[in-house]
């Protein structure tokens, strides 16, 4: 029986980020054209429908993010900090040797034929930056993985008893899921730091969403989509 609550409760965890990825790997291949037949741009739409509805259906297995859980106002704080702070940084760390790999062309423009912005494909994307992919990712790198490696039922992990290996070996696979590697590695550690040190994945998650959301204002208004 305990074998079955473990896995269930490692795929709840595990099959949002999956589908994500899985996505992800058809978008990258999805042609700028229209070729397919409509604005391939909108796949991201179905990313945010398929691992939301995930994400709510399992909702009540995510323990960790009951209200039991919720921060202090002063914790809240601190995460945002945290969040926008490592925005700060990420938009520094783009230098080319800072990059796994350069793009020709980046994967997501937000404007139009006629050159105008596209606030519907905006809206849809801020919302999957900000509000699904910090959830989803947190439950995944840091509430599963990072708990994972240390101890196989990783349930039973306490985050502040995370060894650093875990924490290493965690963030080195978050890195590679990220086209900025250094960036990538202070966002990591930073929020895997923020939950070890508070027990809550909900400050991983408010830094997160900070993070993603600060970039997702700032792309739109300097029209740098390279980091989109």
């Amino acid at each position: 029986m305990a074998g079955l609550d473990f896995r269930r409760a490692a795929v709840v965890r595990a099959a949002p980020f999956a589908v994500f990825m899985a996505l992800l790997f058809l978008r990258q291949r999805a042609p700028l054209d229209a070729s397919w037949g409509f604005d391939t741009r909108w796949l991201y739409g179905l990313q945010v429908l398929l691992v939301g509805g995930l994400l709510l259906a399992w909702w009540r297995d995510y323990g960790e993010l009951g209200r039991q859980s919720l921060p202090t106002l002063r914790e809240a704080l601190a995460a945002v900090a945290v969040g926008a702070a490592v925005f700060g940084l990420w938009i520094q760390l783009d230098a080319p040797w800072m990059k796994l790999s350069v793009d020709a062309a980046p994967a997501f423009v937000g404007r139009g034929a006629d050159g105008q912005l596209a606030w519907p494909l905006i809206a849809v994307r801020t919302l999957g930056a900000a509000v699904l992919v910090p959830v989803m990712e947190e439950l995944f790198w840091r509430s599963f993985l990072m708990r994972w490696v240390q101890d196989p039922v990783f349930e039973g992990v306490p985050p502040a008893t995370v060894g650093p290996r875990a924490i290493v070996i965690s963030t080195f696979l978050f890195v590679l899921a990220h086209t900025l590697w250094l960036a990538a590695i202070v966002a990591g550690l930073a929020y895997a730091l923020l939950y070890i040190r508070s027990g809550k994945l909900w400050l991983p998650v408010i830094a997160h969403a900070v993070t993603n959301g600060a970039l997702a204002a700032w792309v739109v208004a300097t029209g740098n989509w390279q980091f989109w």
